[in-house]
């Protein structure tokens, strides 16, 4: 039978080094299309950074 999973054993598997890594790329609908947000130009990097998202759990709806 297989032994249990304790946390040492799960933060030693979930442990990577940077080389290990890969880069996620974010991508975001501008105006009906999806674009990568790495290819924004500053000005839409900054307009970006200070969007609120909608979040029906705060909407207090009722």
């Amino acid at each position: 039978m297989n032994k249990p999973l304790t946390q040492t054993d799960l933060e030693s598997a979930m442990t990577l080094d940077d080389a290990e890594r890969t880069r996620c790329e974010i991508w975001t609908r501008v105006m009906g299309y999806h674009r990568p947000m790495a290819s924004f130009n500053t000005g839409k990097k900054g307009e970006a950074a200070e969007r609120v998202y909608f979040s029906e759990a705060r909407a207090h709806l009722g």
